[in-house]
């Protein structure tokens, strides 16, 4: 006769099993976007972006770390520019460096994160003019591990992390539309 405690670890085993064949069949790969509009045109916005120094300025990871260890190579801004982090639990560790950047519509990063979990990821900006404003929009897209399909299960991810997105956006929004875009790309 089974025990009490053989069949409550057959049916944690079984449930956890269940997880595991549930999660496989999430997608393999991901993609979050926000947008917004922003009072500027492209050529402004654009700098604030490719310059990673200056990036770091409104970036929302970094704003959460105020501790947050940056190292910065390559080329001011544009492609080869890199910055290496290392934040607190909130923001991880890794580098991220411009692989392309296409004056003044796009801009593409690949983003690689040691920790809190490793990933590759590929973070997109495209700016979109439209009459006096640009549609900028920000995308982060790749791989989907089992264990990270897994985690989507019980955290929305996009949800978090596109409410990063979203705040991130806003302080470009209102450093682009005001003055303080002259004084950050002169300061670097």
């Amino acid at each position: 006769m089974l025990t009490t405690l053989t069949v409550i670890l057959v049916i944690v085993a079984v449930a956890i099993l269940g997880l595991i064949a549930y999660a496989a069949t999430r997608p393999d790969t991901f993609e979050m976007t926000r947008s917004m509009n922003i009072n500027s045109r492209p050529e402004e916005i654009f700098p604030l972006i490719a310059n990673l120094r200056v990036m770091d300025k409104w970036n929302p990871f970094v704003k959460a770390d105020p501790a947050i260890k940056l190292t910065y190579s390559g080329p001011e801004s544009g492609v080869g520019a890199t910055n290496v982090f290392e934040g607190n639990n909130k923001v991880g560790s890794g580098s991220i460096a411009i692989t392309e950047a296409a004056a003044p519509s796009k801009i593409v990063m690949q983003l690689d994160m040691i920790k809190p979990m490793r990933a590759h990821n590929r973070v997109d900006f495209t700016l979109v003019p439209r009459g006096d404003t640009t549609n900028v929009t920000w995308t982060m897209s790749g791989r989907q591990p089992l264990i990270a399909k897994v985690m989507t299960i019980f955290i929305d991810c996009d949800k978090m992390v596109g409410g990063q997105f979203e705040k991130g956006l806003a302080d470009l929004k209102a450093i682009a539309e005001s003055k303080a875009s002259l004084n950050l790309l002169a300061t670097g």
